[in-house]
């Protein structure tokens, strides 16, 4: 509840602030300190220390699981503030009212990371949903933006649609909203259950981008400014991910074996298309809008395993996922040339952030010794684990291989051939959390144990 209550606030803070200071520098610092509360607040309440004892009539629930992924995406969003924060500011002329949609946006996140019941779950998806239609397109001045706005906004809509038709489906079946309470037991779905929990996992299935429901992804996260199209790409979409897993485990656990083929054909085709399709991009922006599917694909095996070892690799994933990404954007809004040439010769001119681009590659191609190794580790582990479909595992681990393909695209790029200076300026201080973000990037690979023993606490 802290973070909830307190997030919702600093929106409203951050929207004065513009009205109070013209300096852009100014919001970008009371939204870094507006941050480091938050994540200072919601630490003390997964201690025991709730400052809101608010009776919420068991619509939601604060668990160590949720209110740590809260702290992933929090940090992560720090690291965001601090590496893409000036960047930001190049977006347009209203800097705090970006910074306060993305805290309504972390309002949303800290909301469905603990609904107990489907209203909060679509009071919190649409919290997350609407401001970034807003961010979208923010850059007024460039017809993609505006195309990319339209087109999240449409598709996002519908798909809101869906899942209110869901939602009413399975209240019809069940007469309740509490997804706890929708106890549908070991025997065969009904019609009336079947088709909202379809109708949810279509919802759900658009806004993680999961094929075929991906189409949107590439033209938003390509027409939106880059420095939006980060966050859109990692903590939201993770947001998404823990909502999906609770539903799923909370609502239809029991009924696992009868939805789960659903789930592994939606993976499978996920992981294939989103790495196939990756490999033919030659704009790195769309590269990554690419990729991204394909790591929802591999956020999916959690789903689809449905077991404590998924819930620990989700957690873990979101980390060694969104560090990384977040990382290479904040070098990739500054290039001029978004294709792979842009990076032609970036090892030679800035040594020391293509090593760190490298280490965020090495970790989202899943190579050991960093982060997204033991997080697609403990993906596939869980799905082995379950018993169920080895195929997936085996198709998984060849995905896995493929991406390495893409990454190591900007690799050789930056290593081993010759550019021009871009002439880009980097200040000391970016380079400082580059290398804190890398340094933490390595951390989850060697000592991985560390996050995950926090969550079994």
């Amino acid at each position: 509840m802290n973070a909830i209550i307190l997030s919702a606030l600093l929106g409203v803070v951050m929207m004065y602030t513009g009205v109070v200071s013209k300096n852009k520098a100014t919001s970008r610092y009371v939204a870094i300190a507006g941050i480091l509360l938050l994540i200072g607040v919601n630490w003390l309440e997964y201690r025991g220390l709730s400052f809101f004892n608010i009776d919420t009539h068991g619509m939601l629930e604060f668990s160590s699981f949720g209110l740590i992924f809260n702290t992933i995406a929090f940090v992560c969003t720090l690291i965001y503030f601090l590496l893409s924060g000036p960047d930001l500011e190049e977006v347009g002329n209203y800097t705090a009212d970006f910074f306060a949609l993305i805290f309504f946006v972390l309002c949303g996140v800290a909301i469905v990371s603990s609904f107990k019941t489907m209203l909060m779950l679509f009071i919190g998806i649409e919290i997350i949903s609407i401001p970034l239609y807003i961010l979208a397109g923010s850059d007024k001045r460039n017809l993609k933006s505006n195309e990319a706005a339209l087109k999240y906004f449409l598709m996002g809509s519908f798909s809101t649609g869906l899942m209110l038709m869901g939602i009413a489906l399975l209240y019809g079946a069940t007469g309740t909203f509490y997804t706890d309470a929708m106890n549908f037991g070991f025997g065969k779905l009904s019609v009336m259950t079947a088709a909202g929990l379809v109708l949810l996992m279509i919802s759900m299935a658009f806004k993680v981008s999961a094929v075929p429901f991906h189409f949107w992804t590439p033209d938003v996260y390509d027409g939106s400014p880059a420095v939006f199209t980060s966050f859109m790409a990692t903590i939201v979409k993770a947001a998404v991910f823990i909502a999906f897993l609770r539903l799923f485990e909370n609502s239809f656990g029991k009924l696992h074996s009868q939805w789960q083929l659903l789930i592994a054909l939606l993976t499978a085709a996920t992981l294939i298309i989103g790495n196939v399709t990756a490999v033919f991009q030659q704009s790195v922006k769309r590269m990554l809008a690419y990729s991204s599917i394909a790591q929802a694909g591999f956020m999916l095996l959690s789903l689809f395993a449905l077991n404590s070892i998924g819930k620990q690799g989700l957690i873990l994933y979101t980390a060694a996922y969104s560090l990384p990404t977040i990382g290479i954007f904040a070098v990739l809004i500054r290039m001029k040339d978004y294709t792979y040439e842009g990076f032609n010769g970036f090892a030679k001119h800035q040594p020391l952030l293509a090593a760190m681009l490298a280490v965020f590659l090495f970790s989202l191609a899943g190579i050991p010794l960093t982060g997204g190794f033991f997080a697609k580790y403990y993906m596939i582990l869980a799905a082995m684990k379950n018993g169920a479909m080895f195929w997936l595992v085996i198709l998984g681990v060849i995905c896995a291989a493929i991406s390495v393909y893409y990454y190591f695209r900007i690799i050789q790029a930056m290593y081993f051939r010759e550019g021009n200076d871009p002439g880009l300026k980097f200040s000391e201080g970016f380079k400082t959390v580059m290398v804190i973000t890398a340094v933490l990037v390595i951390v989850l690979g060697v000592h991985p144990d560390w996050l995950l023993h926090l969550l079994n606490n």
